[in-house]
Order: C-alpha cells, then structure tokens, then sequence
C-alpha cells in the first residue's frame, strides 16, 4: 500500500449488551433493552481511526461463521483492512456479554475471546512481520498470549514502530507490566491502573499517582480513566486532569476504546499531548451518546465539536 498504514492488533468480537430499566434484582428476568452489534477493543479502536481517515489495518481473528462473516463484511465498509484476519471454522467468533443498571452503568460481563490467544500466536505474528514493517504505529489490546504479546514487542522494536496499548481489563493488564518500558501510550481505567502500578486508584489524586508511576516504570504517555470524574495524564514533563464532557450517557460500551482512538490519532497527527487527549475525551463522549460500540457519527469535525473551551 502507498500509505503506511496504522497495525491493530486485538479482539473483534460481536457485543450483546442488556440495558436495564428499573432497578436489577438477581435470580429474576429485569425489563430492559438489548442490543447485539459490533465490538472487540482491537476492532472498535480500528474502527474509530477508520472513521477519523487513517489507513488501518486489523491483525485479528474470528470463526468461520454468519457472526464472524458479518463482523468482517462491517469492518470492510468502515474502511478498516480485514485481509489479515483469521477466518477458523474449528473456533467460534469471540463475544462480548455485558448487563448495565437503569444509570447505564456496567454491572456485570463476560467475555468469549480465546480464539485470539490460540490463533494469533507468534509464529502467526512473526509471518506477517512486513505489517509491522510498513506500520506509522502499532496498537494493541491484551487478549493476545503473554509469548504472542512478547513477539508484538520485539518486531516493533526491530522496526522502529512505536507501541500503544489499551489494557482491556483487570484480570489481562498485568499481561502488558513486562513491556511497559517500551510503550509510548497506556490508557486504563481504575482497576487496570491499579494492577500494572499498584497504586490502589479512588479519586483523582490517586489516579494521577497511578499515571506517574506507570511513566516512572516507562512509559511515555499515561492516561487513567475514571469514569464520571474524567480522566487524568502524565508523561515525564507534565500532568493534568481533564473533566468528562457533560453529554447524555446512552452506552458506556466503547467509549474507552474511542478515547484510546482519539489520543492515538492525535499523537499521529503531531498534536501536544494535552491536545490529544482532549480529543480522546471528546470521542469518547460520541460514543457515549450512541447505542453503537462505535459512533457512526465521529469525524474530526464532530470532535471538535464536543471541546467546550
């Protein structure tokens, strides 16, 4: 391809997500909507810096059927480069099932993405090293095996491509605690801050203790969600904490993955970081604002839209 293009590496999965409209009780059926679309943190960030114009291309893997199929057909109207993408009939495409309360927050999920650990292994990654070659940046999320992770690392250390890394959850971010040192960008939330810095994350103090410690471990860039407070960064010259934009929460399904979207192509395009993560804080207030993982609405126009100076 004439551009270089931006390498994801991660989940795409298909998102079945149950909104509560009264108050839940367990061991009983709660009235509510439900929605069942497009998702995977690897395949919504793809997505959103596809809807931003750059070139992306999907390292990812999904079965052999209707699910997988459509997932794949989604992805190619929106732009994003599905040909490294693993079709497997011995494996059922990955999946994502999340119940949130009348507020729209998440109350419980669960998640079905061991194809990527058993198909995207290192001799898997190590063939397609060209990708990584002809990359502008690499960015991941941590469903990947710790060995496949390890690859990942080594070839964009051979190639000179910068790392960017979205920890996905508690239980996979201390997957990434060995390759922190060689990331330009991490983006947790409080639980994923909390097991790859071990600052215990509550308010904004500790989030912002949790970031330095990350960037005093080595990373570049550090950005901790938290939620309704906003989120707050820091690098080795400068910290801060921005405000979460005041919107309408229909979804909170995505909107991390739109924020690590929105810094990433900031960083792409030159932006000071401070600026780059206000424009992570604004995609992520689209997606809030939508039923989709991903706002079928984001432009840079839009984005810029949303900063209330």
């Amino acid at each position: 391809m004439n551009e270089r293009h931006l390498l994801i590496i991660g989940a795409a999965s298909v998102d079945t997500v149950g909104r509560a409209s009264q108050p839940i009780q367990t061991g009983t059926s709660t009235p509510g909507a439900i929605r069942v679309g497009a998702g995977g943190v690897g395949r919504n960030i793809a997505e959103n810096l596809a809807r931003l114009g750059e070139s992306v291309v999907l390292l990812s893997a999904v079965g052999a059927d209707r699910s997988g199929r459509r997932l794949l057909s989604e992805a190619g109207e929106c732009g994003i480069d599905v040909s490294h993408v693993v079709m497997d009939s011995a494996h059922r495409t990955p999946a994502y099932l999340a119940v949130l309360d009348e507020s729209g927050n998440l109350v419980l999920s669960v998640d079905d993405m061991i194809i990527n650990q058993e198909l995207i292994t290192p001799e898997h990654i190590y063939r397609r090293r060209r990708l990584f070659r002809d990359a502008r940046m690499v960015v991941l999320d941590a469903n990947l095996s710790p060995a496949s992770l390890a690859t990942v690392f080594r070839l964009a250390e051979k190639y000179g491509v910068p790392v960017c890394a979205d920890p996905t959850t508690g239980i996979l971010a201390p997957r990434l605690a060995p390759h922190l040192a060689h990331l330009l960008l991490i983006t947790p939330n409080a639980a994923e801050a909390e097991a790859l810095s071990g600052v215990q994350v509550v308010d904004r103090e500790t989030g912002l203790r949790a970031a330095k410690r990350l960037v005093a471990l080595g990373v570049r860039i550090a950005i901790v969600t938290l939620g309704a407070t906003g989120l707050v960064y820091a690098t080795s010259r400068e910290s801060g904490h921005v405000p979460a934009l005041e919107c309408e929460i229909v979804d909170l399904t995505g909107a991390g993955d739109a924020l690590s979207a929105g810094v990433v192509f900031g960083l792409l395009n030159d932006l000071p970081v401070d600026e780059a993560v206000l424009l992570g804080t604004a995609a992520a207030a689209l997606t809030l604002q939508c039923r989709e993982s991903v706002s079928p609405q984001l432009s840079l126009e839009r984005l810029y839209d949303q900063i209330v100076v």
